[in-house]
C-alpha cells in the first residue's frame, strides 16, 4: 500500500492511523522510505505506524549530527502528540532511537533494533563509496544483503544520488562520524525499557557479536537472529522479522 508524504512545518512524514499504539520508525543513512513498507503493510491497521523523515540532507551543516537528528524526533512526537512510542530503528535509526530513549525514556514504551550502529559498524568497508563509479555503488548496496537480489535498481539508484551529489555526501560523512563518537557502550545499561533485538546472522555492517554484545549490555532485552540475512532483516525476511516483533508487541503493549 502507499502512503502520501504528509507535510507538516518542518516535518514530513508517512502515517497509517491504524490502532492506539504508535510504532514509530527511524531510517538508516542510506535508508529508503520502502524499507519499511512491509512493516507498515503489517502493522498499519493494528498500529498507527509512523515513518518520519530524518533531515540528515536538510539540517545546516553545523547542526549535522545525531545530536541533531534525536532533536528532530524529539520535536516531532511532541509537535504529534504521542504520549508513548513503540520505537524501532535500522542502522542509524537503531543508534537515534537508544539515544531517544536514553533522553526521553518516559516517552518509550519499547525499543526495537536490527542491524543498530552504536557499539560497532562497517558501514563504509574500507572506504567511502566511489563518486560516479556505479558498479562499485552497486556491489556496495548488494553487500548489505545476504541475497543481492534484494538490492532493487530503485535503492542502488538512490545511493548512487547520495554520493553523487556533493552537499549530501558531506552530510552523510559528517553523520557517519558523529555515529562513531557517540559509542554507547557505556550508557546501554541505564536503558530499562523493553527491548527486542533482531539481527541478521550474515550482517556484514553491524556483525552478530553486535547483536550480542547489545543483549549483554541492554537489561531488558531479547535476541533473534535471523539466518541467511544481512543488514536489514525486515526487507530480506519481512514474514520472519513481522512474526518476532509481533509477538513482542503483543507482550509489552
Amino acid at each position: 500500500m502507499e502512503y502520501p508524504i504528509i507535510e507538516e512545518r518542518e516535518f514530513r512524514y508517512l502515517e497509517t492511523n491504524g490502532g492506539e499504539h504508535t510504532i514509530l520508525l527511524l531510517h538508516g543513512l542510506f535508508g529508503a522510505l520502502s524499507n519499511f513498507s512491509g512493516i507498515m503493510d503489517h502493522f498499519g491497521k493494528k498500529f498507527n505506524v509512523v515513518v518520519p523523515l530524518l533531515p540528515i540532507f536538510e539540517l545546516p551543516l553545523r547542526k549535522v549530527s545525531l545530536a541533531g537528528l534525536v532533536d528532530h524526533v524529539t520535536d516531532f512526537v511532541v509537535a504529534k502528540g504521542f504520549d508513548k512510542v513503540n520505537v524501532l530503528g535500522n542502522s542509524l535509526g537503531g543508534h537515534i532511537s537508544l539515544l531517544y530513549t536514553l533522553a526521553h525514556p518516559e516517552k518509550v514504551n519499547s525499543t526495537t533494533l536490527t542491524g543498530s550502529s552504536g557499539l560497532f559498524e562497517n558501514a563504509m568497508g574500507s572506504s567511502f563509496p566511489k563518486r560516479g563509479d556505479y558498479n562499485f555503488i552497486k556491489e556496495r548496496t548488494e553487500g548489505t544483503f545476504y541475497n543481492p537480489a534484494v538490492a532493487t535498481k530503485e535503492l542502488i539508484d538512490e545511493v548512487y544520488d547520495i554520493v553523487n551529489d556533493r552537499n549530501k555526501a558531506i552530510r552523510v560523512i559528517a553523520t557517519a562520524k558523529s555515529a562513531v563518537r557517540h559509542n554507547l557502550s557505556d550508557k546501554l545499561g541505564q536503558i530499562q525499557t523493553p527491548t527486542l533485538l533482531i539481527w541478521g546472522r550474515e550482517d556484514s555492517i553491524t556483525p552478530a557479536f553486535v547483536g550480542e554484545k547489545f543483549h549483554e549490555l541492554i537489561k531488558d532485552s531479547e535476541l533473534h537472529f535471523v539466518e541467511q540475512c544481512g543488514h536489514a532483516p525486515m526487507m530480506e525476511h519481512p514474514a520472519v522479522f513481522n512474526e518476532i516483533l509481533e509477538n513482542f508487541l503483543n507482550r509489552v503493549t
